[in-house]
Formats: structure tokens, sequence, C-alpha cells
């Protein structure tokens, strides 16, 4: 039996000072996440890898006590809901989202590092195409990927730039809210779900009457919300959100497949028309022991629109590769090859995480081909520009 009541008074707050110098060893040493496991050690994920960070057990009651001192009057809604996200401030330079949630074993805790700074667009050497998204006036821009994949952090960047740019209503619904933004050329109101306001749908049912420019949603967790989004777009808005999907042609799946099969050609007629941009995302280690985004970047374009429209979803890929020149898209194989081409990615790494490993290997084969007979002797040279027999076919 839970106590669902807390003596705030009764609280000595020991073991959130115990996990504050886990954090601060988190931090020092660049981590992204801290694991905290009711009868478990404590374990950070630190460039990608889960490593350990403790020796001894963190027990059932100490990690009882530290959801009572974390949450305090919250408590009760933890206990009610079995889980529950927070943001957790550090210090004046480090802030954590924190998901807290009941397992076999008791409660467990998740924080993941979130930067103070908002990220940049330059800073962040996003491909120029995500600042042409920042000029669009209505339409849907969807930025997707695995949980850690940076999605926010791409939000964040989008946010920034139309805030250093132009003068527009932003409103964003989170959960919780990541990235604090300055009203600084746009007013911008941040919303955090529980906290603001009782839902996404709710919130974004209700950002219609609040004269915004631009809506972002967190997350499209559900059809209500998807539906609410679509409309938004359709209406004059320009609507920013998350899916956590691997690539553009399973986000398009996603959202039609969340509606019953009498529906989906009106959903795929929707989001044919407002679809602006999805951005997909994968970090990959690099040679330096950080991290890369990769990114799928699709363009809406006339071919773009009717595949989604006549369900040809299957040769948007493709289409990306091919719209690269002139559109500025690109599949994460090309962004991949790019990537391990400048030297940042081991070809190791480049394979793991291309879509097609063998098609990557080729171009990276064809470049290393390239590159040697750049390199060759002076003859070899001399001949080629005499147009000798090294004349390729």
């Amino acid at each position: 039996m839970i106590e669902n009541e807390v003596d705030v008074s009764k609280l000595t707050f020991e073991q959130l000072e115990k996990i504050r110098g886990y954090l601060k060893k988190l931090i020092d040493n660049g981590g992204s996440d801290l694991h905290v496991k009711a009868n478990s050690g404590i374990r950070a994920r630190i460039n990608g890898t889960i490593i350990p960070f403790s020796g001894s057990i963190f027990s059932y009651e100490d990690a009882m006590t530290l959801s009572k001192e974390m949450l305090r009057s919250r408590f009760i809604e933890f206990v009610d809901n079995k889980e529950i996200d927070l943001v957790y401030q550090f210090d004046e330079l480090n802030r954590f989202r924190v998901n807290i949630f009941f397992q076999t074993d008791g409660p467990s805790f998740v924080f993941r590092a979130i930067p103070m700074q908002v990220p940049t667009i330059d800073a962040m050497n996003y491909p120029e195409i995500i600042r042409e998204f920042t000029k669009e006036s209505r339409g849907l821009i969807l930025v997707t990927g695995a949980t850690g994949s940076g999605k926010s952090t791409t939000l964040a960047a989008i946010i920034n730039e139309i805030n250093i740019t132009q003068k527009k209503h932003i409103i964003t619904i989170e959960d919780p809210i990541e990235f604090v933004h300055k009203d600084r050329g746009c007013i911008i109101n941040q919303r955090s779900v529980g906290q603001d306001t009782i839902s996404f749908g709710r919130a974004l049912r209700a950002a219609l009457r609040e004269d915004p420019d631009i809506i972002l949603v967190g997350e499209m967790r559900d059809r209500e919300t998807i539906e609410l989004a679509l409309h938004a777009a359709d209406t004059g808005h320009l609507v920013l959100s998350t899916l956590h999907t691997i690539d553009t042609k399973e986000t398009i799946n996603r959202i039609v497949a969340i509606f019953p099969n009498e529906e989906q050609n009106r959903v795929r007629f929707s989001l044919a028309g407002v679809l602006k941009g999805i951005i997909s995302q994968r970090l990959i280690p690099t040679i330096d022991d950080r991290r890369v985004a990769a990114m799928e970047i699709l363009v809406k374009t006339p071919t773009v629109e009717k595949l989604i429209l006549e369900n040809r979803d299957y040769e948007i890929r493709d289409t990306i590769e091919k719209g690269r020149e002139y559109y500025k898209s690109q599949s994460f194989d090309q962004h991949i090859f790019d990537i391990y081409n400048q030297g940042i990615i081991t070809r190791d790494r480049a394979r793991e995480y291309a879509t097609s490993a063998s098609n990557l290997e080729l171009k990276i084969n064809g470049l290393k081909s390239i590159n040697m007979s750049e390199s060759s002797s002076p003859q070899r040279n001399q001949s080629k520009n005499n147009e000798d027999v090294f004349d390729l076919k």
C-alpha cells in the first residue's frame, strides 16, 4: 500500500542530493541521460552508450523517497497515473526533462539533459533548406525520428529563426517545455501539458481561437491531435510537430493508418494539400566521440503531392534523391555519404545507419576509385590529359 500524501516537512531531500551528484557527473562527461531504477545500479548514456555510474544498488525505498522529494504535492498524481513528466532545474546553466514511471521493481527515473541555450540553424550546421522552411506562412512541417534523435532541438532552432526574423504570434504546446524562448520579433506563448493545459487536443483546439500564426505541437500522439493539426494547417496556420517515425515514407503511412479505412482517402487528400516538408533524423556517433544528425528531408513538390494522393509512398525516396539539386531535398543515404566524405564518421558507422548499406557501399567504393584515380602517377595524369587509354566508359 503506497502512502499517497506527502508531508514535505518530513522530507530530508537526502536522495535528491545524492542524485544531484550523479547529474553533475553526467554534465561533466557530456552525457545525455541519467537512468535511476529501483533495485538496480545507476547508469548514464554518454555518446549514445549506456555505462554504469555507480557500483551500489538504488533500493526501492530510496526510489520511493526520491519520487516524493522531486514531486512533493504531485506525488498523488504520479501514483494515480503511474507515470509523470516534469522539468528539473539543476542550476542556472542546466535543466533536465524527467520522466518518472513505475516498473516491476518500483519507480524508475530518466533524466534527459536540456541545453539552456536555444539552438540556431547556423550553430547546428543544418542544411539550408531548414531555413527555407521557416519562411512558410501556412501548412504542416514535421520533424521525425526515434526518441533522443534531436527532434526537439531542430524544432527549437526553427522557432528561434522565426523569432529573430519575423513578427508573428507563436503558440507552443509541449510535454514538457524543453527550450524556453524569449519574445524577440515574435510573441511566443509556451504551454505545458499537465500544467498549463489538460491535453494536446484541448490546447490545440483552443489555440485556433487565440490568433496564432504558428502552432507548435510537441507530438502528434493520437488521431484527435493529427486531425486538429491538419485542420489548423488547412485554415491558414503554420503547424510544426513531431512523430516517432523512422523516415518520410513511414511518417506518411503512420498518419494515414491511424484513421479508419473509410477515412484514409480523405486524410491523404488533406495531407497532400497541407504538407510542406518532413525532416527525419538519425544521430550518428562521430570519429571524435560526439554525435551528428543525419537528415532525410522531403520537400513537398507537385510530384510528391501526386504520390501521396495515389498511395505511391514507396516511390517517395527515389523522388527525394532526384530532387536534391533543384529542391534541396535529400535522402538519409545521400546525407550520410556526405558526412562520411567529410571525415566526420567512419565507414562502419555510415553502413550501420544507412537505409541501404549495400547501395552506400557502392557509392563509397566509387568515391575511393575516383580518389585513387586523381592521386595516380604523373605519367597516368599526363595520359589522361592527353585523352589516352584511361578514358572511363
